[in-house]
């Protein structure tokens, strides 16, 4: 149209309006007619698709568009999953398994892991790369195992030359990288930084499914990653981009990732998508049009407020991550089973009373270690709510944790042990009023009771209590009247650290306070007692074994499993 334009005399493009304008007398006699520029924009129409045809003629006339969705299809098949999806998520994977390369738009915390798994699992698109951030590895290894049964095999550097054998004789399905990976595990060679000089090794080429989760990552073609992405998905039958944020800019956004699923050209092409969806100062327009086509082509998305109804009100889900300390974390472990065998060999009462206290502390410091390796992934996933535009509460113990995580987002408020009365209401009242305020950071004592924080629905836990009732406690600082969504909470475990085994054990004794009398203090006692009956058994510990000093012996063995 531009083109067009531009043929037209006295035509000029005002820059501040960014428009252009056209005088009244551009109908000049002869060659420059208002039936030839009728005839012009015409054809164009045509010829990109928005008219069947040119009727010369014939009234003018359009009737009022509706954009209205259609609605999503039913899943009629047995899907075979251990778990069984809302009705919601059963459409979710209907269309997937329809469209074969489309988006999970669904908004964070509405299972789009669920029905990327239970999509490949039911059309049995093997093999699978999952690509996702590094933090959330472990994460979909688990997601398979709990929805299919199925094993994943993460891709490092143990298995680097040899992952493809696991496919080739039947033992894997699945395997899970993270975009910093791909060049290693899947590029041949990059030469120029092009994507058309990409070459990819041949074991690439086994995939028939690829899942890019927070496929927003993907929204600029300059980057490595989504070139590799790119390449990556051609030929592929089965291609899903999981993102609750797939346009945090704008439409352009969705280049890149329509380019990745082969779905561009349902649009038109890259000038088609430019010139319909993309005009104005703001680079937005047909929004509702380009919404509509979406839908009809590789998109679905739902909202929580429109599905309230087949949720529970609040849900759980553990996320498990690499800690990025571990040699930090090997050897406060390797201190804490010295004293655990100092404690098991004392005698006499009072001297165990004390190693029960050294026991103590060192536990204490194997958590602060923990959570301070979980700091990067903790922001990883804090931006990706942000990007969202969803407020968010986090729960952490330890000062430096809760520092790291403002040095990050310096617009988050906090209420800790350090502010006073009027701060810790002021940042409670910006949080729940102020759009803008979308992160509040709050460590337990401060916070964990009698506060309102209902503008989020989501609550993670960097660090978290001793006990399910405290848990409970700061969840429900967002679950609790005036909370119009279902409850999301996230609690980061490192794995193979004192994370699992707190976690593990706090979930068996929910019922532990209805089991003790007396102060409050005796429930976290009695936990940590269960503790550290549980770390001894674990490190094989025997009350016969002597020694004479807690770090002149190591049992065989590790404490936590792989963790040394």
């Amino acid at each position: 149209m531009t083109e067009v334009i531009r043929r037209i005399p006295g035509r000029r493009y005002d820059g501040k309006l960014n428009m252009w304008v056209i005088p009244k007398s551009f109908y000049p006699p002869g060659k420059y007619t208002q039936k030839a520029y009728v005839d012009i924009f015409a054809n164009w129409a045509v010829k990109y698709g928005y008219e069947k045809s040119v009727q010369k003629g014939a009234q003018a006339s359009r009737p009022d568009v509706h954009y209205t969705l259609p609605p999503m299809p039913e899943l009629i098949s047995p899907h075979g999953l251990k778990i069984e999806p809302f009705p919601y998520q059963k459409q979710g994977i209907a269309y997937a398994l329809q469209k074969k390369r489309c988006f999970f738009g669904d908004q964070p915390g509405l299972g789009k892991t669920l029905q990327a798994i239970g999509t490949s699992f039911i059309a049995k698109t093997w093999p699978v790369l999952v690509i996702c951030p590094a933090s959330l590895k472990i994460n979909w290894q688990r997601e398979w195992k709990k929805f299919t049964g199925k094993d994943a095999i993460i891709l490092d550097d143990r298995n680097k030359n040899n992952w493809h054998r696991y496919y080739e004789m039947g033992c894997c399905d699945v395997f899970i990288t993270n975009y910093e990976s791909l060049k290693k595990f899947f590029v041949e060679d990059f030469a120029g930084g092009v994507t058309r000089s990409i070459k990819l090794k041949p074991v690439a080429n086994l995939f028939k499914c690829i899942i890019i989760d927070e496929s927003h990552r993907c929204k600029s073609s300059k980057t490595q990653q989504s070139k590799i992405c790119y390449k990556l998905c051609q030929g592929k039958e089965y291609r899903f981009l999981l993102t609750g944020t797939p346009s945090i800019n704008g439409p352009g956004d969705l280049i890149q990732q329509l380019k990745i699923m082969n779905r561009l050209d349902d649009f038109g092409g890259y000038k088609s998508f430019e010139a319909n969806f993309m005009g104005g100062p703001r680079q937005a327009s047909n929004l509702e049009m380009l919404n509509w086509r979406l839908w009809n082509t590789c998109f679905f998305r739902r909202e929580k407020a429109k599905v309230l109804d087949q949720l529970p009100d609040k849900m759980r889900q553990v996320v498990n991550v690499d800690i990025t300390n571990r040699k930090e974390y090997q050897d406060a472990e390797h201190n804490l089973i010295g004293y655990l065998a100092a404690y098991e060999n004392a005698d006499d009462e009072k001297l165990r009373r004390a190693e029960r206290g050294k026991v103590m502390v060192q536990m204490q410091k194997l958590r602060q270690i923990a959570a301070r390796g979980k700091i990067s992934a903790a922001v990883e996933f804090i931006q990706d709510i942000i990007d969202s535009g969803e407020k968010l509460i986090v729960f952490a113990f330890l000062k430096e944790v809760v520092q790291e995580i403002k040095k990050v987002f310096p617009n988050a408020v906090t209420i800790v042990g350090d502010n006073t009365s009027q701060e810790r209401q002021d940042a409670v009242d910006r949080f729940q009023n102020d759009p803008k305020c979308q992160l509040i950071i709050c460590n337990y004592k401060s916070a964990g009771v009698g506060l309102t924080l209902t503008a989020s629905s989501r609550v993670a836990f960097v660090e978290f209590p001793w006990t399910f009732a405290d848990c409970e406690q700061a969840e429900d600082r967002a679950h609790r009247i005036g909370q119009k969504n279902s409850v999301n909470c996230y609690y980061f475990l490192g794995k193979n650290t004192i994370d699992e085994d707190i976690w593990n054990l706090i979930q068996t004794k929910k019922d532990i306070a209805n089991d003790v009398t007396g102060t409050d203090d005796q429930v976290p006692e009695k936990t940590v007692d269960a503790m550290i009956l549980k770390m001894s058994a674990k490190s094989g510990i025997k009350k016969s074994e002597t020694s004479t000093s807690p770090f002149n012996r190591r049992p065989e063995g590790a404490l936590f499993s792989n963790a040394i």
